[in-house]
């Protein structure tokens, strides 16, 4: 029998193993998402629970699809775009993807501030928005990347609090099982834009881009020579596949806890994430309400700096700069000083009168738009042996990028019907 110690180092080993996939798929639950899954649970129940089955396989293809061509190019995916493609189309994909990771980075910083102003209402939620956007600009500029990723790590930790919220109330477990396999649809405008808002939510251009990126890092600022090999693409894998199970997971819980809660008791409309916190507490109690915040505050410091990274990268790789996580402000003055204005101009939306709905709205326009683009460029890239060589997506691969670009054109389609009708 296995002794405790060779329990001890397969766990360790695991755990070794995971880094930028569970990074990314963790960063993707951040407090516009949570809004979004909120809002589905509020206003459609259980009937949304399956979307989770859908999204997992197609996120974990297409990020393990970003995360190949990373490390088997050892550079970012904006540098084999601009190596490879177009210019123009380059320019367009930072046109469209700039203004949505700003908007979602102020999104953010306005939830966590509402949240945080929830908890402890004596200070204003501008003043939490500007402490939150000091702290996190001091950690991203003071640390290198290694400690950074360390801190997201940890903070991954925060998602567990949403899977423990639904077990502290009474639930129909037959009912959950069957909305999670069995597709309810309903047939009208609401029900279509809140799939596609979590289809746009889940499957964001961004994390393409720091996914990539950060797997190139990964191989570039190792202390020994990286192997591409079958091992290595399976760590890879394995790295990626837990990180967007985490996603995919913490949405079921959400959408579980806001459709078995809210919607029972009449509350269908939740537009931020400190509405839905309030809207528990009545009814599930305290605990549960502080849970709810506390996860909201753990995901946006999770997500921000993601968000902010993939943007700087992505000029920096676009324009020749210095960039790395792990340089000195010094070293990379641009990279670190667009990361700054984004951040800023994030923070600006809460003193501009932009509110996050509408924040969130745009964001999900832009990413809608170029996530089809993004997908048909990525699996082109992941299927061009002069790129990848011998490592070239696998049929599964093929087959599951496909069904995303589908399923993301079609929402994208739907979307601009929605806006027009």
């Amino acid at each position: 029998m296995p002794t405790p110690v060779t329990y001890t180092a397969k766990i360790k080993r695991f755990l070794g193993l995971l880094g930028p996939g569970l990074i990314t798929g963790a960063s993707d639950d951040d407090p516009s998402g949570i809004a979004t899954y909120s809002q589905a649970g509020a206003q459609f129940g259980l009937s949304t629970l399956w979307t989770a089955l859908l999204t997992f396989p197609l996120m974990a293809a297409v990020q393990g699809m970003c995360a190949r061509i990373g490390i088997v190019t050892s550079q970012g995916l904006t540098v084999t775009l601009k190596q490879y493609y177009s210019k123009p189309l380059l320019y367009i994909m930072l046109l469209f993807s700039f203004p949505a990771i700003t908007l979602n980075i102020g999104a953010d910083i306005q939830g966590m501030g509402a949240v945080a102003n929830m908890l402890y209402p004596k200070i204003p939620v501008s003043i939490y928005c500007i402490l939150f956007t000091a702290a996190l600009l001091f950690v991203i500029i003071r640390y290198p990347y290694q400690k950074i990723a360390n801190i997201l790590k940890w903070l991954c930790l925060s998602l567990l609090l949403y899977m423990v919220v639904p077990f502290m109330v009474k639930q129909d477990w037959g009912l959950i099982l069957k909305d999670t396999f069995v597709p309810v649809i309903h047939y009208n405008k609401a029900f279509f834009s809140i799939v596609v808002a979590i289809l746009g939510t889940t499957i964001s251009p961004y994390l393409f881009f720091w996914q990539a990126t950060m797997e190139a890092e990964g191989i570039t600022h190792s202390n020994k020579k990286v192997i591409v090999n079958k091992r290595t693409l399976g760590n890879m894998k394995t790295d990626v596949n837990v990180g967007m199970f985490l996603s995919n997971t913490v949405m079921f819980f959400i959408i579980l806890t806001t459709g078995s809660v809210l919607f029972p008791a009449g509350v269908h409309q939740i537009d931020t994430v400190d509405q839905a916190a309030k809207a528990l507490e009545p009814l599930t109690g305290k605990l549960t309400y502080l849970i709810f915040a506390l996860g909201v505050l753990g995901t946006g410091l999770l997500a921000i700096p993601v968000l902010a990274g993939a943007q700087s990268y992505m000029l920096a790789e676009t324009f020749g700069w210095k960039a790395g996580l792990d340089k000195t402000f010094t070293q990379a003055r641009p990279f670190y000083i667009s990361i700054i204005i984004s951040l800023l101009v994030g923070l600006s939306l809460d003193f501009l009168g932009i509110s996050p709905i509408k924040a969130l709205l745009y964001t999900a326009i832009s990413y809608g738009l170029t996530a089809p683009v993004m997908i048909a460029i990525v699996m082109h890239i992941g299927n061009n042996k002069k790129i990848m060589k011998e490592h070239t997506n696998s049929g599964i691969s093929n087959l599951l990028g496909f069904i995303t670009l589908v399923l993301m054109t079609v929402a994208a389609g739907a979307l601009l019907y929605f806006l027009f009708v």
